[in-house]
């Protein structure tokens, strides 16, 4: 079963958000990516600050396989595929919730 590894928090300022929100939950910004806030323990979600992307839960899957089945699965309890305009090498899949709540299935393993 997928579980919240991200959630993407829309925002208009990085690095100022990053300075909020790395005090208010203590956690780390990411030697990769400073808009990537991690807790230090690793246990929890990460926090992906975005001046792009609307806010969503990004919902983690081990590979392209359990993608598709937690897909499946969620489209069966109400949500819908979302038509999106998909990268090439895309590694999610956008589904809104019966409320019409965008959230993505990730294959971490792509």
């Amino acid at each position: 079963m997928a579980r919240i590894r991200s959630i993407v928090l829309k925002v208009n300022d990085i690095p100022r958000a990053a300075a909020f929100w790395t005090r208010a939950l203590g956690y780390e910004a990411s030697p990769a990516d400073p808009a990537f806030l991690v807790p230090p323990d690793g246990d929890g979600p990460r926090l992906h600050l975005d001046a792009d992307d609307r806010t969503h839960l990004d919902l983690w899957a081990a590979s392209a396989a359990e993608q598709q089945a937690e897909v499946e699965r969620l489209v069966a309890l109400g949500a819908v595929q979302v038509d999106w305009d998909y990268p090439e090498d895309a590694d999610f899949v956008v589904l809104a919730d019966p409320e019409g709540n965008l959230f993505c299935v990730v294959n971490t393993a792509a």
